[in-house]
This record gives C-alpha cells, sequence and structure tokens, in this order.
C-alpha cells in the first residue's frame, strides 16, 4: 500500500496526464477533509466561548463594581448639596441675628424616647452655658439644659416639660407655648376663647422671663378648635424650627449674658 501511494504520487509529480484525476480525487475527498476536522473546530470553538464568557463575566462584574461605587458617590455628593444649602439658610439666619452666635452641630440623641433632648458638639470650653437659646435656620429649637466641657444637651421645644412666652406676630397677643411630646405639634395654654387669634398667625418669643430673647420665630398657629362650653380655646401650633431634621444649630449669646 505504501509502494502505490509513492508511486502515485511520483506520478502525479511527472506526469500531467494524472492532473484531472487528481482534480476529481481532491474534490471527492473534500468532504472528508472537512469531517475530519470537525474535532478541531469544535475544540477551537469551545475555547473562544469559554473565553469570551470569562471575559464577559469578569468585564460584568467589573461595571457592577464601578457602578455601585459611582452610585454612592453620586448618594454622597447628593448629601453634601443637602448639607450646603442647610449652612447658606443657617448663615443667611445668623445674618439677620443681632445677638452673637456659634454654630453647632447635632452629635446624638436622649435614648428615652419620652424627652426630646438632643446633644450637640459644642460644650464649655466654647463658651456655652445652661439655659442659653439654641434656634436653626427656621426658628428657635429649644435650651441647653446641661453642658460638659465639649458636648452639651438641648431641651426641645416640643419636650412636654418646655414653654416658651410668645406673642401673636399679627397683634401683639401674649400667650404660652407648650410641648406635647409630639415633633410637629405645640400647644397655646389658657387662650380665651374670645380671644382674637387665627391659623396661619405667626408666633414668635416675647422676651418675657429673659430666657428666649425676643423676636424670634417659635411656631405658625395650625389649628383652633372652641367649644361652646368650654372658657378657653384649644389652639395648636406647628414649630417653625426644623426639629427633626436640623443638622446644624445656632447658639445665642444674648447681650445680657455677654455683660
Amino acid at each position: 500500500m505504501s509502494t502505490l501511494s509513492l508511486t502515485l504520487i511520483f506520478a502525479g509529480e511527472h506526469y500531467q496526464w494524472l492532473g484531472p484525476v487528481k482534480s476529481r480525487l481532491a474534490t471527492v475527498a473534500a468532504p472528508f477533509y472537512w469531517v475530519a476536522d470537525i474535532p478541531s473546530r469544535l475544540l477551537s470553538w469551545g475555547d473562544n466561548k469559554l473565553l469570551s464568557r470569562d471575559t464577559l463575566l469578569a468585564e460584568n462584574a467589573r461595571l457592577k463594581a464601578e457602578s455601585l461605587l459611582l452610585k454612592a458617590k453620586v448618594q454622597k455628593l447628593a448629601s453634601l448639596e443637602a448639607e450646603n444649602v442647610r449652612l447658606r439658610e443657617l448663615l443667611n439666619s445668623s445674618a439677620l441675628v443681632d445677638d452673637t452666635v456659634l454654630v453647632a452641630e447635632l452629635i446624638g440623641l436622649s435614648p428615652d424616647p419620652l424627652r426630646h433632648v438632643i446633644i450637640i458638639n459644642k460644650g464649655s470650653d466654647d463658651q456655652v452655658y445652661v439655659g442659653q437659646p439654641v434656634i436653626d435656620a427656621q426658628g428657635l429649637m429649644g435650651q441647653i439644659i446641661e453642658v460638659s466641657a465639649r458636648h452639651s444637651r438641648v431641651l426641645l421645644i416640643s419636650d412636654t416639660t418646655h414653654a416658651v412666652p410668645v406673642q401673636v406676630n399679627r397683634n401683639g397677643l401674649r400667650s404660652i407655648v407648650e410641648g406635647t411630646g409630639l415633633y410637629q405639634e405645640l400647644e397655646l395654654s389658657h387662650v380665651a376663647a374670645t380671644t382674637d387669634i387665627k391659623v396661619g398667625d405667626l408666633l414668635v418669643s416675647s422676651g418675657l422671663g429673659k430666657r428666649f430673647p425676643a423676636g424670634y420665630p417659635v411656631a405658625v398657629v395650625s389649628e383652633i378648635s372652641i367649644d361652646p362650653g368650654q372658657s378657653f380655646a384649644r389652639v395648636k401650633a406647628q414649630p417653625s424650627a426644623q426639629l427633626i431634621r436640623s443638622r446644624h444649630v445656632l447658639l445665642v449669646f444674648t447681650r445680657e449674658q455677654k455683660e
């Protein structure tokens, strides 16, 4: 068989008349070549597919990680932008205050759910004192009730033990606003049913008692209920300050304290 094969190869190289036979034999043998090459092509196709799949998985994982990182950065930027807005509002508010102020940051809350107390990062090292008024960009928040070297505790006006002497900005009517234990609700005590007070009236600190300087927004009247059988009306008000939102506050140093 080997001799025959060598003889045909030698004849094909030296005799031209075998050319058409070689051509026909090549045509006949082409399918066999194709079939014989199938395993090699399948192996190559599988390698390419596996490589492509691994590459795509790695690329997908990398893109997911980058997307997560970018989302985190966007969230941080949104937080910083909101904080800058609040600080600008606070600075604009401080420009309207006649008294000296100090910016402080909220760093904690009271663990007692029945007490509306926050903790700020300023203390006696910053000349903070017990009874000092605390405001935010919108209005009165409360007062300092406890001072340490670097921290202080602030009692919010919404606490049930807190009361603020106020007056109606529209007509000067004096009253007292008390905390109800709800952050979004205060109540005016002992308001006669015939009193000239309306929903939407702004209540400002009256300055009586010399604890809070006069003129700071405290609340806005939100509801008035009059019972014909009662001598006093029930008047509710919504705090002007953002008691559960403000992160930065202003500590007010009144002229009396400075003196």
